[in-house]
């Protein structure tokens, strides 16, 4: 029986390889987090949704997450649902909001349903949900994983595994965010994937455990394949920043920054146009709060 009503919540995520180039992709948790509830309707099959941090944003990913999940169940033909979600996480910056929310519907959805699935089969729900909408070139699954359980994931996009993780011990992460939005439906795919045997090679980095060189250089070399200046990642750098580079498809920038140099890179990034959120590494599971 279900109980019509769930909460839940997932945290967000930056890049550490952009997947677009090679199919393979690694991310880094961080504490950002969106929120969704969700309330089951006796009007089936119809989904309604509501961004409530920016209602002039497209539902249609709300909507597609909550049929994949009611689809598994069979059950699309015995409910519809009304959703809401509220995040701090900027929209279109290359910050993985998309990932995020499909991971905290998905939970809030089985929640309301009262049924429970193994965290890797509600992630890549998720992940199916968000290339239903298109919102996602690749399905995600790096930067989904990384949502949802934290830390850092390493990952084969393509088969949606999860080929390594790793917990760093270093736990600031600085965000850069310009005020123009990039939709990831907008970015030139053919031109990434020019590049597929040099991303390779950095995912390589990422699986040896080499991830803050891993983001570095995949962050430099998506900036010159999309038009970016590095110069946001390189400042970062140039005060002391362990890793800087472009998030996904930007124009986000993300530095992972010790306790010491925290204020240096701060200080850096306030001259330049847009803000700088000031974030931790995330090492929570995504969970059902309701």
């Amino acid at each position: 029986m279900a109980k019509g009503y769930g909460r839940a919540v997932a945290y967000g995520a930056v890049t550490i390889v952009n997947a677009i180039a090679c199919g393979y992709g690694a991310a880094l948790g961080v504490d950002l987090w969106t929120e969704a509830t969700v309330e089951l309707t006796d009007n089936p099959n119809v989904v309604e949704g509501k961004i409530v941090n920016d209602p002039s944003e497209s539902t249609r990913l709300i909507e597609k997450t909550v049929k994949r999940i009611l689809r598994y169940f069979r059950l699309e033909d015995k409910f519809g649902a009304y959703v809401e979600t509220r995040s701090n996480i900027p929209i279109a910056r290359g910050l993985k909001s998309s990932s995020v929310a499909a991971n905290a519907i998905s939970l809030a959805t089985l929640s309301a349903l009262d049924r429970t699935l193994d965290d890797l089969t509600v992630v890549k729900l998720g992940v199916e949900a968000s290339i239903d909408a298109g919102v996602t070139v690749t399905g995600a699954f790096d930067d989904a994983s990384a949502s949802y359980f934290g830390n850092i994931t390493v990952t084969d996009n393509l088969k949606r595994r999860i080929l390594k993780t790793f917990k760093p011990e270093i736990k600031n992460v600085l965000i850069y965010v310009p005020e123009e939005k990039y939709y990831t439906v907008d970015s030139d795919v053919s031109k990434m994937r020019v590049f597929e045997k040099e991303v390779k090679a950095i995912h390589r980095l990422a699986l040896e455990g080499d991830y803050w060189t891993a983001m570095t250089l995949n962050g430099i070399l998506y900036s010159s394949i999309l038009g970016f200046s590095p110069e946001v990642a390189i400042s970062a750098i140039e005060n002391g920043a362990v890793a800087a580079g472009l998030s996904g498809k930007g124009p986000a920038v993300a530095a992972v920054v010790s306790d010491r140099d925290l204020a240096r890179v701060e200080r850096a990034w306030s001259e330049l146009e847009g803000r700088v959120i000031r974030a931790k590494i995330n090492r929570r599971k995504a969970q059902i709060l309701e």
